[in-house]
């Protein structure tokens, strides 16, 4: 089995890097036009590349890890001989995919994140009509390599995955942003500022994962009425900071249905 990547940029890079860390026996095939970055995955994990996709056998797997704008005409042509597809385009159906690729229903989309850069991600994933229980399994050791998995028992929860974990990792960084900013607001120079809020999100994701508490209790802990962690979730309640997170995160949902509709 040889794993393909019909294109070779940073998400398709963070899974080459897991499996290189996790299952460096794995075969890898980069696909890219892009000649330096071809150099980059072949020295940096002794992924094999080439600017055209060989073609495949039914052993094989392909993942699909070009923009959703340009996946028609990447999968023009593809010899893929009924080999597993993983796409990791966002907002492209099974249906969608299953037209550009001949027919096949053997195809896993993937709801990938960020983190998994630094093998700290999460991936939603929704098996199409065509895969067996093999082929969940391979799906869920490629992406397990860098990160968590959940399976998705309807292909529309991808659109709630995409709200939450899929655009999840900007929130946090609008967060870490805001707070280094107050940091510095009340006195601390930028790096200081920036200590203090990576270490601050940190310790807190780290305390909630060991103590497996409700978030809420957790924060109860840390709060007594008329304090001044009190002081400040009153203002947070006030300016409706988690209504509008919620809306942020139903927004970038919906966005997810517009596109799947515009590629349907």
């Amino acid at each position: 089995m040889t794993v393909y990547f019909l294109g070779g940029g940073n998400m398709a890079g963070a899974i080459i890097a897991g499996l290189h860390r996790i299952s460096p026996e794995t075969a890898v095939h980069v696909v890219d036009n892009n000649a330096d970055r071809r150099h980059f995955l072949n020295e940096q994990y002794g992924a094999a590349a080439s600017d055209t996709l060989p073609e495949l056998t039914a052993d094989d797997v392909l993942v699909l890890a070009v923009k959703p704008q340009d996946m028609e005409t990447a999968c023009a042509g593809i010899r893929h001989n009924g080999a597993l597809v993983l796409s990791v385009a966002a907002g492209l159906p099974v249906a969608t995919l299953s037209r550009y690729l001949g027919g096949t229903q053997r195809i896993v989309r993937v709801m990938p994140n960020t983190p998994a850069q630094v093998g700290e991600g999460i991936s939603g994933l929704f098996a199409g009509s065509g895969t067996s229980e093999d082929d969940r399994r391979r799906a869920e050791a490629i992406m397990g390599s860098s990160g968590q998995t959940l399976w998705l028992d309807t292909e529309a929860q991808m659109h709630a995955i995409t709200g939450i974990s899929g655009s999840g990792p900007a929130y946090v960084f609008y967060l870490l942003d805001a707070l280094q900013q107050a940091a510095q607001n009340l006195g601390f120079d930028p790096q200081q500022a920036r200590t203090l809020s990576l270490a601050t999100f940190k310790g807190a994701v780290a305390l909630a994962e060991q103590s497996g508490e409700d978030f809420r209790v957790l924060q109860d802990k840390v709060t007594s009425k008329g304090g001044t962690t009190f002081a400040a979730l009153e203002s947070f309640r006030s300016n409706r900071v988690a209504e509008n997170l919620q809306q942020g995160a139903a927004a970038a949902a919906t966005r997810s249905e517009e596109m799947a509709a515009q590629f349907a």
